[in-house]
């Protein structure tokens, strides 16, 4: 049975390297979906909070991977 949880961690491992990061996109997300409709903002508002989100949470897990990958001294 063993053998079978490690394929599957394989096979989830093929389309997210990285849980947090993966959480953190499907947590921003569900924010903006739930909470924009209730704003009343104009859809190109909406477009620019969404993807300067996304922007943010990708600069952070790329700066906590180049931190973890750096060659210690």
């Amino acid at each position: 049975m063993k053998w079978i949880l490690k394929i599957l961690r394989e096979i989830f491992g093929i389309f997210v390297d990285d849980g947090s990061f993966a959480l953190a996109v499907l947590v921003w997300l569900a924010v903006v979906y739930w909470t924009t409709p209730h704003l009343s903002l104009p859809p190109a508002v909406t477009v620019i909070i969404f993807f300067s989100g996304l922007a943010l949470i990708l600069a952070e897990s790329a700066l906590r991977y180049s931190r973890r990958r750096q060659p210690r001294r």
